[in-house]
Formats: structure tokens, C-alpha cells, sequence
């Protein structure tokens, strides 16, 4: 059977050491790889779209990073118990025509004991902003150890 670490019953660190593991793999932009933190019949609700299971999980994640192009996204840890996690993030990209966005949001997480995540749920915002207003400036791929937090940028 698959883990992945850090495992419940969190604590302050390691729900903040699974919050910048989840953030790194997104920040990847590898649908299958993502999903490999998802349990099989993992579930989401992520703004109006439903997805269960690793098959639809990749198919979602395959549709948004086709569409939100150049995507950068920040976590930080809100709250948390024995096995769920609160965070809030922000991310931005642009659209084809060039268009960029800030998407602000908070997602609600549930793990299994292997450390999989068996239920996310995600509300999220999008805020039209210009080019020059982008606060997250780092290569494509993993976020800075020291870029400024979500905190830090006021956000």
C-alpha cells in the first residue's frame, strides 16, 4: 500500500510540511503526478466541477492547465486536525489571449492513514489583474524557499 508522508494525526509541522508538499506538486503542473497524492477513490468538489478517482482527477487537472497557462501558485496553512487540513492560496496565470488572473481560494482536505487524500474541497475566485500587477515572478516548477508568503505579500 502507497504512503505518503507526512501521515495523520498531524501537527502543526508536519500539516505545514504536507501543505508545501501539495503546493511543490501543483506548482508542477503534471497531472499524473498530482494525482498520485489522491487516493484512488479520492473526491473533489473544485468550484462547480466534481471529480472521483484518479482518472477523473488527471482529466480535470489535464483541462485547467491547458486553459490557465503559465500557472504559480502559493498554499498556507490555515487550520488543522488529527486528519484534515484548511488552506488558503492564491495563484496566478493567464488565459491564450493573454489575459492574466489572481485565483484566491481555500480548500478543505481529508487523509486517509496512508497520507492520501480522500476528499478535497475547493472554493476559489478569480480576480482579473494587469500584467504588471503579478507579484509571483519565479521560473516555472517549485516556489523559492524564500519567495514571500501569502502573508507577506498581504494576501
Amino acid at each position: 500500500m502507497t504512503t505518503r508522508p507526512p501521515l495523520p494525526p498531524f501537527t502543526h509541522d508536519t500539516a505545514v510540511e504536507k501543505v508545501r508538499l501539495a503546493e511543490d506538486g501543483w506548482n508542477t503542473r503534471d497531472p499524473e503526478k498530482v494525482a498520485q497524492a489522491y487516493s484512488k477513490d479520492s473526491r473533489w468538489r473544485n468550484r462547480a466541477e466534481f471529480a472521483t478517482g484518479h482518472d477523473e482527477i488527471v482529466a480535470f487537472l489535464r483541462r485547467k492547465w491547458a486553459r490557465e497557462l503559465d500557472y504559480r501558485l502559493i498554499k498556507e496553512l490555515w487550520a488543522f486536525t488529527d486528519n484534515r487540513i484548511a488552506v488558503r492560496f492564491a495563484y496566478e496565470w493567464h488565459d491564450d489571449a493573454g489575459n492574466w488572473f489572481r485565483s484566491y481560494g481555500n480548500e478543505n482536505w481529508e487523509f486517509d492513514e496512508q497520507g492520501l487524500m480522500r476528499a478535497r474541497h475547493a472554493c476559489i475566485n478569480d480576480l482579473p489583474i494587469k500584467e504588471s500587477e503579478r507579484k509571483y515572478h519565479w521560473p516555472l516548477g517549485r516556489r523559492p524557499d524564500d519567495h514571500p508568503s501569502l502573508t507577506d505579500l498581504g494576501f
